[in-house]
């Protein structure tokens, strides 16, 4: 009764509140050249929109790429020298806008965000310096040079591909090793196996492998769809990748094995990793920006094992990321591996 009413009732309340379609929290670092009133006000007016946030500002464009290099930043605006100059005379101005496309809808609605916010600045400049002639002077004022790093063509598949994948291969990992010792408990054979001189670890560890390996050539043939349907191509190392998929595969199944060791019967194991699955997949940044969702919700996402999967297929996959890169995620991970695998063994009742 619990599982039916208590765990739909739980994600109704969790996730519409956690989950949110509006990008917010959008990093910006803005490269200035000019320090002029004008590039002061066009900067204030940015961020006062309340979906940027300032993360670097300087004039090294290099350190500003860096930001978007180590994700503390999505998108570089680059205001050249003589900003306020060439407006005031020329009656012209370039201003760059470089995107990290990694994550294609973030990616794209906030190239929009900021587009939409330069062309209002645009308008405004225009109809102070020369209201006059602001209809006649189409090409007048700024004009934006987008740069789209590492997503050149803006093709959202990048990034929800690998998502889905990462999703897949939970979904297998985890459902089967909830299923697998609860169904020797309905079959009776959990019984034979509890006063055989097997250890507990031992007995997880015979469940585990075999759903490993599964999992595995799920994800090779996940991965072999990606490039040969969707052409989707792999800039980084595939064995980094299959290494940490296979610490990745630990945390899951563990913790899919520690589900079974609690459930009675298939079906409570079944609707219980249906919870936590829904969970997983709508609080792991695959659908909507974890950085748009509120604080609280925020914070859990550093227990939502599939978030960091996720963000590691694509960083290795698009951005050609090394393991110094990934040294947090991986840290997460190999902990939540451990922590579920012994929990798993020691949960597991077994008499002599």
């Amino acid at each position: 009764m619990a599982i039916i009413f208590v765990t739909p009732m739980m994600q109704l309340i969790i996730l519409p509140l956690a989950a949110s379609y509006e990008i917010k929290n959008i990093n910006l670092s803005v490269v200035d050249h000019d320090h002029s009133s004008f590039s002061r006000e066009l900067i204030q007016k940015i961020t006062a929109s309340n979906y940027f946030k300032l993360q670097y500002y300087g004039e090294d464009y290099q350190k500003a790429f860096e930001t978007i290099e180590s994700e503390k930043s999505d998108i570089i605006l680059e205001i050249p020298p003589k900003f306020e100059q060439n407006l005031v005379r020329e009656n012209q101005q370039k201003v760059l806008v470089a995107i990290n496309a990694i994550n294609g809808t973030k990616a794209g609605l906030g190239g929009s965000y900021l587009a939409q916010i330069l062309q209002d600045y645009n308008q405004n400049i225009q109809t102070k310096l020369s209201p006059q002639l602001v209809e006649f002077q189409k090409n007048a004022g700024l004009e934006l040079n987008v740069t789209l790093w590492f997503n050149r063509f803006y093709n959202y598949r990048l990034a929800l591909v690998p998502g889905i994948l990462a999703f897949l291969v939970t979904l297998v990992g985890g459902m089967l090793s909830a299923l697998n010792i609860v169904s020797e408990k309905e079959i009776g054979t959990i019984e034979q196996i509890n006063v055989s001189p097997i250890k507990k670890s031992t007995f997880i560890l015979g469940k585990l492998i075999p759903f490993w390996i599964l999992a595995n050539v799920a994800f090779t043939m996940g991965l072999l769809v990606s490039r040969f349907v969707y052409g989707i191509e792999i800039y980084g190392s595939l064995p980094l990748l299959y290494f940490f998929v296979g610490v990745y595969l630990l945390a899951i199944l563990g913790f899919g094995l520690l589900i079974s060791t609690y459930s009675e019967t298939q079906q409570q194991a079944m609707f219980t990793i249906f919870f936590f699955m829904m969970i997983f997949i709508m609080m792991s940044g695959l659908y909507t920006p974890i950085e748009s969702m509120p604080e609280w919700s925020q914070k859990l996402t550093l227990l939502n094992p599939l978030t960091y999967l996720i963000e590691v297929i694509r960083l290795i996959m698009l951005k050609n990321s090394g393991f110094k890169d990934l040294i947090p995620q991986f840290i997460s991970i190999l902990g939540m591996a451990v922590f579920f695998n012994s929990w798993a063994v020691w949960n597991y009742r077994k008499t002599s």
